[in-house]
């Protein structure tokens, strides 16, 4: 499975950005979907997941400011990011896992968008 983020950029604190991702290749399902990021010096963290059935969990320091969404029938899934602030730059990849053609689970990763909050 190969996924193709989109949609970062340069936004000014207080400001949104909606990040897109879609999911290309053969596979048998699309399970979990997610976004992390990663910014300069720490680790990757998960920011966002959403399960195929649509349940999501957030980062303690993101809930209420973002949304992370899916559509199972183009499977692509959307991060809308609101109320941005500085710490929140980071590169953000989003993430699939699920079965591929031959049943054998997978875990994809996008390629990596870059996020930066400043004036």
């Amino acid at each position: 499975v190969q996924l193709q983020a989109s949609g970062g950029g340069l936004v000014q604190p207080g400001g949104s950005l909606r990040l897109s991702c879609a999911a290309s290749g053969s596979f048998f399902s699309i399970n979990d979907m997610g976004w992390y990021r990663q910014a300069p010096g720490k680790q990757r963290e998960l920011v966002a997941a959403i399960t195929k059935g649509g349940r999501t969990s957030y980062a303690d320091s993101v809930k209420g400011r973002f949304t992370i969404s899916r559509d199972n029938a183009k499977n692509t899934v959307a991060l809308q990011m609101g109320s941005l602030k500085p710490e929140d730059t980071a590169v953000y990849y989003c993430n699939a896992d699920g079965l591929g053609p031959a049943l054998s689970p997978y875990r994809s990763w996008g390629q990596g968008t870059q996020v930066t909050v400043s004036s």
